[in-house]
């Protein structure tokens, strides 16, 4: 069961409204976590195979660079924050916290699947571990303060500016390391900014 935290506040005329705050419990939490993994991850494979066969008429390094670059941050941040949909009474900092979880999902599907079925060195993909929970929670950030498209916007160009630098520098690991602190540092220092108010 869900731990729920009862608040009262007075307002004209004496009159007592009880709000509830509901607390997601790990049953909750690990269902927002595997939506990452279960529902995200062929969301955004599904949207990747319509989106690829705009692309066939471009040469390789386009359709690349498009794939990439531009369509992969708009499909998978739409993805990872498409299951926080299923949320109900939750304050500020439990989206944000929920946003997190589901982010994790994906990133350890996705790092798991360039290491195992594609055979990526494990270095190589731990950034993404970090990455995804932090922009999706830059994005749950937005859903919680009624500015979801903002929000959504910047964990996107985060995630354009972490791939497009991938494909042209050579120094590629280094500039991932690079996006993915900048993340980790918005995705911190939003979650401070998170109050236990419920969102309506």
């Amino acid at each position: 069961m869900s731990a729920v935290k009862r608040k009262s506040k007075r307002v004209d005329e004496g009159v007592k409204i009880e709000i509830r705050l509901h607390r997601p419990s790990l049953k909750e939490k690990f269902f927002f976590f595997t939506s990452g993994i279960i529902m995200s991850v062929p969301l955004t494979l599904f949207i990747d195979q319509l989106t690829g066969y705009l692309l066939l008429p471009l040469s390789t390094f386009y359709a690349t660079l498009l794939s990439v670059a531009v369509f992969a941050p708009f499909i998978e941040e739409f993805a990872k924050a498409y299951p926080l949909f299923y949320r109900h009474g939750e304050t500020e900092r439990s989206i944000f916290n929920l946003g997190f979880l589901v982010g994790l999902g994906f990133g350890i599907l996705e790092m798991l699947t360039y290491v195992l079925a594609l055979g990526v060195p494990v270095l190589f993909r731990l950034p993404g571990v970090f990455f995804h929970p932090a922009s999706t929670s830059i994005t749950a950030y937005g859903i919680a303060t009624k500015r979801p498209i903002i929000f959504y916007l910047a964990a996107v160009s985060l995630h354009f500016s972490n791939n497009f630098l991938a494909l042209i520098s050579p120094f590629n690991f280094s500039t991932s390391i690079l996006i993915v602190a900048i993340a980790l540092f918005i995705s911190w220092n939003l979650q401070r900014r998170t109050a236990e108010k419920i969102v309506s």
